[in-house]
């Protein structure tokens, strides 16, 4: 190991100061008269350009010195060997004591700026951030609750769910009350595969309305949320033969997996500035399925482009295949009228997949699929084969809360909320971050925040110092099962991002966690 007196020039088992003066073992320096810095002392004093600073660094040679250098800096600061507001040794001065370029460490000092360790301003020098950062303890092998829940970001704004604090317990109270003092005895049996036949038909009826698809009662299956629907029909896809289904570029793996997971091979289809590029599907021979995110596709918040709607539908009509189109946050568009659904289009050859999980609650575990009459057979086959039921009375309660209006109402207020938050986000960062360009903000619970080139991962990690939970956009890039978590960019590779989900805070948070990613943001 090398260390801030002995460059890669030093001689074995000597010390030099920089200045080419040798330094026993002792850490005296040869002819200096001056101590090294103990561990627990500022290192060279309170500080100046050439202030002398211990650091453990391995020999090695082009990115490993940098990130060797930003290792044993970020390992200083949290023991407590470099207190806050120490000031650090200019670039030029460090660089020449270690015997390394002065870009090395000016690269190293920006990456620690960005995520929270130390500050820089001009005339003033880089110093070590001004917060406590206590020893890191050895982690016991059961946490006890309290410790885990300390570990829980303050403000977590990862997408996935809406605001749950929202979620209209007094008007579900009163729709379970209805529900249940109506409820038919069978009710309280086993059930159908296909769901309670009560909201299977108020469904139809809304989906119609609302969402411009074709169904009548008898072609929609009720089930246990999105993903179980996905699963669902990926058997189907399996028993059928058809292994192969094409997936966009960027989403969530957790689908991927439970593809793969039937049996299923997934094809990525590259995404750009209007949705998946539908053309690609014609290239793979053994394709028969594919999953979209059409109204609003997931990271990146563009809508499938009307020429490649038809052409995906075009597709799955000549080759025989299927479209499953996930319409995860259907309802919620704000700058003109909602994109309908692809399923309007060609229902025989399109499973239309929502879910109450973004408009109400995850907790409901509530979902539908309105499928094509070739299907239903097949599909209902599997799902009476186990566990694979929603609870009745939850799906009365539905049925009764749609039936009522009083589903719309909700959905209404939350439209204008999401909406109010998403223009107080963009409001603060084009005073706070004008850098910053915000995108995907047409509809959904949440915006695509352009970042710099180069800094998504350290503004993750100074978000992690501010108590907020981000993705970064790279989060949500297609990779398969045995590609390494940070695969290299591709043709379709999107710019550094994040993924802020403006949907996801209470009403009372929103404010400060606005305010903790101003902090962060270049």
């Amino acid at each position: 190991m090398a260390d801030s007196w002995a460059t890669p020039r030093g001689e074995p088992g000597q010390r030099t100061d920089g200045r080419g003066q040798r330094a026993d073992s002792s850490g005296h320096r040869a002819g200096s008269g001056q101590r090294a810095a103990e561990p627990g002392q500022r290192a060279g004093g309170p500080a100046g350009p050439g202030a002398d600073l211990h650091l453990d660094l391995p020999r090695t040679g082009g990115a490993g010195v940098r990130d060797a250098l930003s290792r044993a800096l970020r390992d200083a600061v949290r023991s407590g060997r470099l207190a806050p507001g120490t000031r650090l040794p200019s670039s030029r001065s460090l660089a020449a004591d270690l015997g390394i370029a002065r870009n090395t460490v000016a690269d190293a000092y920006g990456e620690l700026v960005a995520e929270g360790w130390l500050t820089a301003r001009q005339g003033s020098g880089t110093r070590v951030a001004q917060r406590v950062v206590p020893p890191e303890p050895a982690p016991p092998r059961t946490p006890p609750p309290a410790a885990v829940a300390a570990t829980r970001p303050t403000y977590d704004l990862r997408p996935g769910q809406p605001d749950v604090s929202a979620f209209p317990r007094s008007a579900w109270l009163s729709a379970a009350r209805r529900a249940l003092t109506a409820a038919p005895n069978d009710a309280f049996g086993y059930g159908h595969p296909a769901g309670r036949p009560e909201l299977r038909r108020v469904l139809a009826d809304y989906l119609a309305r609302a969402r411009g698809v074709r169904a009548a009662p008898e072609r929609i299956v009720v089930c246990a949320g999105f993903v179980q629907g996905l699963a669902l029909l990926s058997r189907v896809r399996a028993k059928a033969g058809h292994r192969e289904v094409g997936v966009e570029s960027y989403g969530l793996d957790a689908h991927w997996n439970v593809m793969r997971g039937a049996g299923l091979r997934t094809v990525p289809l590259p995404v750009d500035q209007q949705g998946a590029r539908t053309a690609e599907l014609d290239r793979s021979a053994g394709l028969r399925t594919v999953l979209l995110t059409p109204a609003h596709q997931f990271p990146t918040g563009v809508s499938l482009d009307p020429d490649r709607r038809a052409a995906v539908v075009d597709w799955a009509s000549r080759a025989g295949g299927l479209v499953l189109e996930d319409d995860y946050d259907g309802e919620f568009r704000y700058d003109r009228q909602p994109v309908g659904a692809l399923q309007g289009l060609d229902p025989e050859h399109v499973v239309y997949l929502g879910t109450a999980s973004k408009s109400l609650a995850p907790a409901l575990r509530l979902a539908w699929m309105v499928v094509p009459d070739h299907l239903m057979d097949d599909l209902l086959a599997v799902k009476g084969t186990g566990e694979w039921q929603s609870g009745a009375l939850d799906q009365l309660t539905l049925a009764e809360f749609i039936d009522s209006g009083a589903y719309d109402r909700h959905v209404r207020g939350m439209r204008m909320r999401y909406r109010r938050r998403r223009d107080q986000l963009v409001a603060a960062l084009a005073e706070r971050a004008p850098r910053v360009r915000v995108t995907g903000i047409a509809a959904g619970l949440h915006a695509v925040l352009q970042l710099p080139p180069g800094t998504e991962r350290s503004v993750v990690q100074g978000a992690a110092w501010q108590g907020l939970a981000l993705d970064g956009l790279s989060r949500y890039r297609y990779r398969e099962q045995w590609e390494p978590d940070e695969p290299g960019p591709g043709p379709d590779a999107q710019p550094d991002a994040l993924v802020f989900a403006y949907g996801t805070p209470p009403d009372h948070a929103f404010t400060g966690a606005l305010e903790a990613l101003c902090r962060v943001l270049p």
